[in-house]
């Protein structure tokens, strides 16, 4: 008959004492503070305490937890047919929560939870100290390695010294159909980084860098992707407000239309960043770059909205937060660009690109078929640049055609 799950940690007197029972109570009381359900916090109580139990069985302090020792627990525990979905991740928060505690050592490099993890982490120390990239290049470049490591080696081990050319160029070709020349040339600049990388520590001979193919993407040579207006218009028109998600994605839409924001401002906006008073709001740019911006009205009318009848109450200071638990702001640029994908979907929208980056790109078409300069849509979209703005030119059509010569032999 199974364990009924208690709603609090079991420290009965009839009980041994675990390992983790002075600590379960205030984890409860902080999975409650995430926006947990009183369901799911009795299943992870349950977990919790069946790890606590294991762990004094096992004579482990918890000031030796690691990532090891959850791996080590879920080796066994399938056996006994305690395993059910969500154990591990409750586990690994169990283990972030005592870290920031200090009741265990911290996180080590070597030791990030799988046999690739270890290079992995590696890498990225020395991406962070010797070439100074920032954390968001990091996890640009790390998924892409990871993603090169599993499909040469799957689950065979790894040995640096077997990779050829044609695993190199094999894996590039069998991308380029699904992803744009942009992140073509992330995907390359990364993989040369990791075999420079592994050169330096002397685990390959050859430069494999040399091998990793370019990818062409002549500058300025597509036209930026971007809706109409009125579909514009029509996107955000047939976005449900009734709802506190609904409300959420109505402000972050606005932002992406109106103040032509990247999906990682919007992920690093923070409720300290906007001024009430003068009616600015500071954008987290590339490379630490802060700058100010007006708020349009619309856009303030429905972030107030998102903030009195949207936003779940919590710690975090982050303005945009996640609709499930753990309530937190959101981790990258891709629930952003969901955010859209939804939205095209709901408005029956169906253009080649789908992502935050199109809202941007048609701010900029339509303030040019506006009138406005290449200097002022360049302030708007906040370009260090000025020829990065050149682009938009393609786009406003009319403006080209009055420019273009009669073909030889047509009509006058």
């Amino acid at each position: 008959m199974p364990e009924k799950r208690p709603s609090t940690p079991l420290t009965s007197q009839n009980l041994p004492i675990e390992p983790l029972d002075r600590h379960l109570s205030a984890f409860t009381s902080f999975l409650e503070s995430q926006g947990y359900t009183a369901a799911t916090l009795r299943g992870k109580n349950q977990v919790a305490h069946n790890f606590s139990r294991w762990l004094r069985m096992r004579q482990i302090n918890v000031s030796d937890l690691d990532e090891r020792t959850i791996a080590l627990f879920f080796e066994e525990k399938p056996r006994a047919g305690h395993v059910i979905r969500g154990d591990h991740s409750t586990l690994c928060s169990l283990l972030e929560w005592l870290r920031n505690l200090h009741h265990t050592r911290p996180l080590s490099p070597e030791v990030t939870g799988g046999k690739l993890s270890s290079v992995e982490s590696e890498f990225a120390h020395y991406l962070k100290e010797e070439r100074g990239l920032s954390h968001a290049t990091l996890n640009t470049y790390i998924p892409m390695v990871h993603s090169f490591l599993t499909e040469c080696f799957g689950s065979n081990s790894i040995v640096f010294t077997e990779i050829g050319i044609s695993d190199i160029t094999g894996f590039i070709l069998r991308r380029t159909d699904s992803n744009s020349c942009r992140s073509m040339q992330l995907m390359t600049t990364a993989l040369r980084g990791f075999f420079r990388f592994l050169r330096y520590r002397g685990d390959i001979v050859s430069d494999l860098a040399l091998s990793v193919p370019t990818v062409a993407n002549w500058r300025r040579s597509e036209i930026p992707k971007y809706l109409s207006h009125m579909d514009v218009e029509r996107l955000l028109q047939d976005c449900n407000r009734t709802t506190a998600i609904g409300r959420r994605d109505y402000a972050v839409l606005l932002f992406l239309a109106r103040l032509g924001l990247r999906a990682g401002e919007v992920v690093a906006m923070a409720l300290d960043d906007i001024d009430w008073d003068t009616g600015v709001i500071t954008i987290r740019g590339k490379g630490g770059r802060r700058d100010q911006l007006p708020i349009p009205q619309d856009v303030g009318e429905a972030l107030v909205t998102y903030l009195l009848h949207g936003r779940p109450s919590c710690h975090s200071r982050r303005l945009f937060l996640r609709a499930k638990a753990p309530t937190k702001g959101f981790t990258a640029s891709a629930a952003i660009d969901d955010i859209v994908r939804r939205a095209l979907r709901r408005a029956g929208l169906d253009p080649v690109r789908k992502g935050a980056h199109l809202l941007r790109h048609s701010l900029a078409t339509y303030m040019l078929q506006q009138g406005a300069s290449l200097t002022e849509i360049g302030e708007i979209l906040r370009h260090t640049a000025p020829n990065t703005t050149e682009i938009y030119v393609k786009v406003n059509i009319a403006a080209l055609s009055a420019l273009a010569l009669p073909w030889p032999g047509g009509e006058a």
